[in-house]
């Protein structure tokens, strides 16, 4: 074809793949300009409107806005700058997309109610500062006048810049299960115990629920009856191993407290840990032995 050829606005349409409505358009928008008109009026356009509008296509499939691909298409604003704004929007939306993923599967999956479907969503959208200023509040709610600078750390979320949606969900859980009064007092108690077993200055102990875990593996490995006599010694074992003379059995309870299990398995989410192990069978197993053996 002559490369000084004028094209139809039918012509250009087959070329470009659009409808010639949309071209119409395009042009009484400034987009695409006819160079000549026939003495009917109808429009005719160079061959360079061609490649114009395939610039035209790429851009509005990529979501720029027309005035944006016009100015674009005529050098007033550099592609890299423009292509850099809309990157960051983009990622703005990709953000809110993934926020309103992560709260509508935890309602579906855990059948939340309005009340609670729409606390997790004010607690997904805490800002930074917001979630800085809740986690202090409920650190300080647990650990205040305990001194256990490590066992705080490892308790405490650190949500990333750009959470996936997964680690979104989780937030707004952690963040609900933080604020649930009963959970700080049980929590609280839990961490009590434990800076007792850990006096300032002397020799630390094994943590508790840890020891358990480990002492009662092999019974549970065995399909061992935590009410047989050979299930004497893990119990022997246990009784040595908690800090008190008594209270073990209220000990056993309190540890295996669901919500402090769901916690921990939040906080990995969060953080990028690994899934913890639940301990939630062994202190099972440990609390009904202790039951059976006690008068």
């Amino acid at each position: 074809m002559d490369g000084n050829a004028l094209l139809s606005i039918g012509e250009l349409a087959r070329r470009t793949g659009l409808g010639v409505k949309t071209i119409r358009y395009y042009s009484d928008r400034g987009i695409v300009t006819p160079v000549a008109r026939t003495p009917a009026g109808y429009r005719r356009y160079g061959a360079d409107a061609v490649a114009r509008l395939g610039l035209v296509r790429t851009l509005r499939e990529l979501g720029l806005g027309l005035d944006t691909i016009r100015k674009v298409a005529d050098r007033e604003l550099p592609l890299p700058d423009v292509a850099a704004a809309h990157v960051e929007a983009l990622e703005a939306q990709i953000r809110v997309l993934r926020l309103r993923q992560a709260l509508l599967a935890a309602v579906a999956e855990r059948r939340l109610t309005p009340e609670e479907t729409d606390l997790m969503h004010q607690l997904a959208r805490l800002t930074d500062d917001e979630r800085r200023r809740l986690v202090a509040d409920f650190l300080h709610a647990v650990f205040d006048g305990l001194d256990l600078p490590g066992v705080a750390r490892t308790l405490t979320p650190d949500l990333p810049g750009a959470p996936d949606a997964e680690q979104t969900r989780a937030w707004a859980e952690w963040a609900a299960l933080a604020q649930d009064p009963g959970f700080r007092t049980a929590l609280r108690r839990t961490v009590a115990d434990l800076a007792a077993e850990h006096p300032q200055g002397g020799v630390p102990r094994r943590n508790f629920a840890a020891a358990v875990r480990d002492l009662v593996a092999p019974a549970l490995a065995a399909g061992l009856d935590p009410a047989s006599p050979d299930a004497d010694p893990v119990v022997a074992a246990l009784t040595a191993e908690h800090a008190r003379p008594d209270g073990l059995l209220p000990r056993l309870r309190s540890l295996n407290d669901p919500r402090r299990d769901r916690y921990v398995q939040l906080l990995a989410v969060i953080n990028g840990w690994p899934a913890p192990e639940s301990p939630g069978p062994a202190l099972d197993w440990a609390a009904e032995a202790v039951r059976v053996r006690t008068p």
